[in-house]
């Protein structure tokens, strides 16, 4: 478990996805309350949570959000072909949800502990696979990437997090190694799922 810190509060977005430290979220905003929680961020220069929706037990109930999410910092606007406000929006640090509420107008809230950036690592030898795995994935699906520096593939928490959001993870999982707060840990659970990957 990862240190606590004073509690902060913030907007939260439950999602159907992870947004890992680094990582980059696309979002069209639908909803009003959405549109607020923009507003909000951009007049104050701040940001919202994102966490992800966990499965829901029965249909008829409200979807709980985990508790466990990313702070995700707008870096972008544009406006859609159809008017719709897109945002794009930067992973920044972790937090556990402490508190939470909803406000009338259905957006949640929450008051947050957010948790320290992880140490840099260096990749032990044993996880060079895990490299050259990414440099092909980021070929084929992030070319965002593509001019990341060397030094961030020897380092373990960058490469397991790039690899969690690239890797074809089921959301649960992606949660998993999100919660994570041990880089190394989080490379070996990646390469024990590797072969679910492989082409018979």
């Amino acid at each position: 478990m990862a240190p606590q810190s004073p509690l902060i509060e913030m907007p939260l977005f439950p999602l159907a996805t992870v947004l890992f430290p680094g990582g980059q979220l696309q979002l069209r905003i639908v909803e009003p309350r959405h549109l607020d929680l923009v507003r909000e961020c951009a007049r104050h220069g701040t940001g919202f949570g994102v966490c992800m929706t966990l499965p829901q037990e029965q249909q008829d109930m409200p979807t709980p959000p985990a508790a466990i999410g990313t702070i995700a910092s707008i870096s972008d606007f544009h406006s859609d072909e159809d008017g719709l406000l897109g945002i794009v929006a930067t992973g920044g640090s972790r937090f556990r949800v402490e508190r939470s509420r909803v406000r009338s107008d259905g957006l949640m809230r929450g008051e947050v502990a957010v948790w320290p950036t992880e140490l840099e690592q260096t990749v032990p030898v044993e996880f060079a696979l895990l490299q050259s795995i990414l440099e092909r994935l980021i070929e084929t699906m992030a070319p965002h990437w593509r001019h990341a520096p060397r030094s961030a593939y020897d380092d373990a928490s960058w490469l397991g997090f790039r690899l969690a959001e690239l890797l074809p993870l089921e959301v649960v999982e992606q949660q998993h190694m999100l919660e994570l707060t041990d880089p190394l840990q989080r490379l070996s659970d990646l390469r024990d799922i590797l072969p679910r990957f492989q082409k018979p």
